[in-house]
């Protein structure tokens, strides 16, 4: 699909031309150093270095001598920290290296590869893109095992739903599973029935595409058991509560919470981290039918609790619900979910930052650290007990959806109902989607919190 991410580095200085990121306290200095040629231009050109500019340089012979990359005021809060991202759209082909890196070296390594991925599967990508030479003291191997990751989430948010169904997710399953040796199992259409995944069966029921719940495991059984449920939800039409045209144009990226599970997932086998991984994904299509699931109708779910259907348009809650339950069996240390669930989280916080939720202090304030440090936010909502009678439901145990307020926080709280013998569990409400291009961070698919989260774990298990 994409160009491998390895593309985007080289090893080798030999034929490197040098970048020089510069800000206004070390412009000055860089200038001086100049070749002479390179110096003049810089000077007839009016360089200076404000955020984001950019300049070639020639040398004598009329050829290209490096280049000037602006990071603006030295000490800038408001900073990207992923703007050399940028650069892998503005250099030419060839290999270059940095003469004068950001502060960061291995975060703007990872922002160029980051920023180097074009989704190609449709049509012919551009075939030479330039390549960056690793820096001195950065970590080649975990660069990319990082950016692979990103890069299988983009591909799978970025295809759409025609080539992309639950059976096509559950090949892709397999195939990260078989690369590094994970045991893959999966339930399928109505034997979801008999293995008592209700819910899953019941939301995707309705699509001709058989829903299914695919799970597989990694590491040493006597390793700490984290495990990772991700919404995989194909396409989402809203069921028979239908979605508007313009809500629906994004939909193939509601497999977005499982494509996050597989990037993490894959982090974590490439590292090798001392865990037992387990990786659950509900893999369904929410169509209309016949035999689609109606509101007003009411389930069992794995765990007992009936649930009523005030919409069929909030469905990933309850594909996750039976996945949570079975995650929750084995009482694993850590359970992370990750969903495109409300639209709520996106008015509360936008497209850029996914609003986690927890009760675990000492997990949040590790996960708040690494999110800052890795430049991929996180910002904390509260599991708000008095908001619980919101799903209250006259006919059943709950409902699936709450009042007309905090749509993030409910949907939180009735996941919360399908959890209790894990030790730590965080829910992440993503997007899934960079809705603008910005520096690392092409438009379309993307895989938000998984860099903070898999920065955690290493600390943790490495």
């Amino acid at each position: 699909m994409s160009r491998s991410a390895s593309a985007a580095l080289t090893t080798s200085t030999a034929k490197a031309r040098p970048v020089w990121c510069v800000d206004d306290h070390s412009w000055k200095e860089v200038r001086e150093k100049l070749p002479s040629a390179a110096r003049g231009f810089a000077e007839a050109s009016a360089f200076t270095p404000d955020v984001g500019r950019f300049l070639l340089l020639p040398d004598a012979k009329g050829g290209i001598a490096g280049c000037l990359f602006g990071l603006g005021k030295r000490g800038n809060e408001h900073a990207d920290p992923l703007l050399a991202g940028k650069l892998a759209a503005l250099l030419p082909e060839g290999d270059w290296e940095f003469a004068r890196a950001p502060e960061d070296a291995k975060l703007a390594t990872l922002a160029f590869v980051l920023g180097s991925y074009r989704f190609g599967r449709y049509r012919a990508a551009k075939k030479e893109q330039p390549r960056l030479a690793v820096p001195a003291g950065v970590d080649a191997k975990e660069v990319l095992r990082i950016a692979e990751g990103i890069y299988l989430a983009r591909d799978l948010v970025n295809t759409p739903a025609n080539d992309l169904g639950p059976v096509e997710l559950e090949a892709a399953i397999r195939t990260l599973a078989k690369k590094h040796g994970a045991k893959v199992s999966s339930v399928v259409g109505k034997d979801l029935l008999k293995k008592n995944f209700p819910l899953v069966y019941a939301v995707g029921q309705g699509s001709e595409r058989a829903p299914r719940l695919v799970e597989f495991t990694w590491g040493k059984p006597t390793h700490p058991k984290i495990t990772l449920v991700g919404k995989g939800v194909c396409f989402d039409t809203g069921g028979l509560d239908i979605k508007p045209d313009a809500a629906m144009l994004l939909m193939k990226k509601d497999m977005g919470g499982a494509a996050a599970s597989l990037a993490l997932a894959h982090m974590i086998m490439a590292a090798k981290l001392k865990v037992r991984l387990r990786v659950i994904v509900p893999a369904v299509e929410n169509s209309i039918s016949g035999i689609a699931f109606r509101p007003g109708d009411v389930f069992k779910s794995r765990k007992g609790i009936t649930v009523e259907i005030g919409n069929t348009d909030a469905e990933g809650r309850l594909v996750l619900a039976d996945a949570l339950a079975l995650a929750d069996e084995e009482k694993p240390e850590l359970v992370i979910d990750f969903a495109t669930l409300t639209g709520a989280a996106r008015v509360a916080l936008g497209p850029d930052i996914p609003p986690a939720f927890t009760n675990d202090d000492a997990l949040w304030g590790a996960l708040a650290k690494h999110a800052q440090q890795q430049a991929d936010p996180l910002w904390r909502l509260p599991l708000w007990q008095p908001y619980m009678e919101m799903l209250s439901s006259k006919i059943a145990d709950t409902n699936n959806v709450g009042g007309g307020h905090a749509g993030a926080i409910t949907a939180a709280l009735f996941l919360s109902k399908f959890v209790s013998a894990a030790k730590s569990w965080l829910h992440l409400d993503i997007f899934a989607w960079n809705p603008k291009e910005r520096p690392g961070r092409p438009e379309g698919g993307e895989a938000h919190s998984v860099r903070a989260l898999y920065a955690l774990l290493t600390e943790r298990y490495g």
